[in-house]
Parts: structure tokens; C-alpha cells; sequence
């Protein structure tokens, strides 16, 4: 997967290439990410890539020919390249959507900044994304949550692949309903913290006894903390 981010921020990303399993990812190619500046895109000699809004109103606006011409230009050996916007006014992110996405070759992630972007420029992404009900100072760290997200799906990124499985938000099929669940308890050492001790049957060695248990603790956890999450169409 290639992630190529149109951004006016470059140094917000230097932890986020050499931390973890990003930095692993990159490593071993098996995701790859481009930084681009808006700015070298800009059409006069003082780089602008804003300006102030029509009718007024506080705040600055990414241009939207500025930001047309680096579309362009990464769209050069592939116009089909998937491009998305990333604004509050989009769509609330989802773990399907990593899902989705994480079979792409490669994604353009525009990140914005400033007041918004131009109206127009909505008309040049393919899909309008938000991660969540709230505003940020700039759409790069929804680009970061998108590329964590997203590459975590890809074979390979996470080197134990059933360590995923179980996460939440997966969809299980359950009484031949498909469920979007949240993941059940988990437990480590000690065996007993003040008072309160690992469940038993955890430690009985009945694999089967053990799945029916974490399917009932995550469909009842599910049911008190995340009631939306439950879908009751029946699978095929």
C-alpha cells in the first residue's frame, strides 16, 4: 500500500515514520508513505496556497487550483488513484472502511488546514472522510489515524494476523446474524490484583468452554456499552 499525503505540515510527521509498527511497515515495504507540500504546488512566487473567503468571514481557505495542480500531478501514471478529503464534514471513519481501503494499491490523503477548504475542491476527492464529531487544527493527525488503521488490515503489518480477528468492531456471525461486536475481556498476571481475580474458566483449558464464554462477555458488553453496534441482517 502507498499512501501519498498532500500536506502543509511535513515535520508533524517525523515521530510518526520511525515509531512503531509504521516504522516497521516502511521497513519491510509492505506499506510505503509520500509526503508532499502543498506549498510547491502554489502558482506564484510567494508560494501561497490560501486566501481570504468570499463575502468575508475570519479564517483563510486552501485554493482550490492549488490544490487541483498536485492533484494532478499525482494522478500523472494513475487518474483512477483514489483521493481522500479529510474533513469533519465527512463521513465518521469506521473499522469497515480500514477494511475497505486496505485493499487499495494506493490513496491520495489530503490533509487540510486553516479556515477549510475551498467548496470546489470537495469536487476533486473521491470520498470525504472525519474521525469523528469534533475539529482539529489540521487534517494530519486524521491522516495518521487513517494510515494506522488502514495498514493494520494489510497482510503481513501485523506479523500474528489472529491477533486481529477477535478486535473490536470486526463483524462475527452469531445465531446466523451478522454483529459488529466489541472485543471481549482480556486478562494477564497476577492471577489475583486487590480482590478481584481472573475468571476461572479462563484457566481450565477448555478451548471450546473458553470462545463461548469471550462470545457471551462481548455480546453483553457490547449491549451495555455500544447498543448501535448490533446489525440484525441475516447472512446469506
Amino acid at each position: 500500500m502507498k499512501y501519498n499525503i498532500i500536506t502543509t505540515q511535513l515535520q508533524i510527521y517525523e515521530s510518526f515514520l520511525k515509531t512503531g509498527l509504521i516504522a516497521r511497515g516502511l521497513d519491510k515495504k509492505i506499506i510505503e508513505i509520500k509526503l508532499f507540500n502543498l506549498h510547491d504546488f502554489a502558482l506564484n512566487r510567494h508560494r501561497s496556497i490560501d486566501d481570504n473567503p468570499y463575502g468575508g468571514g475570519a479564517g483563510m481557505i486552501l485554493r482550490v487550483d492549488v490544490m487541483d495542480r498536485a492533484i494532478e500531478k499525482l494522478k500523472t501514471q494513475n487518474s483512477k488513484l483514489k483521493t481522500i478529503l479529510l474533513t469533519p464534514q465527512g463521513n465518521i471513519f469506521k473499522q469497515k472502511d480500514a477494511q475497505r481501503l486496505a485493499k487499495q494499491k494506493e490513496l491520495i490523503l489530503i490533509a487540510g488546514r486553516f479556515e477549510g477548504y475551498d467548496e470546489r475542491i470537495r469536487d476533486l476527492a473521491d470520498e470525504e472522510i472525519s474521525i469523528g464529531d469534533y475539529i482539529l487544527t489540521n487534517g494530519d493527525l486524521a491522516a495518521m489515524v487513517l494510515i494506522d488503521a488502514i495498514s493494520r488490515q494489510i497482510p503481513s503489518f501485523i506479523e500474528k494476523s489472529e491477533s486481529i480477528k477477535n478486535e473490536s468492531f470486526n463483524p462475527i456471525t452469531l445465531n446466523a446474524k451478522r454483529s459488529t461486536l466489541l472485543e471481549y475481556p482480556q486478562y494477564t498476571r497476577p492471577f489475583d490484583y486487590r480482590d478481584k481475580q481472573v475468571p476461572e474458566i479462563l484457566l481450565s483449558g477448555d478451548h471450546q468452554k473458553i470462545k463461548t464464554w469471550r462470545e457471551k462477555q462481548a455480546i453483553q458488553r457490547t449491549q451495555k456499552r455500544r447498543p448501535d453496534l448490533t446489525e440484525t441482517e441475516k447472512t446469506v
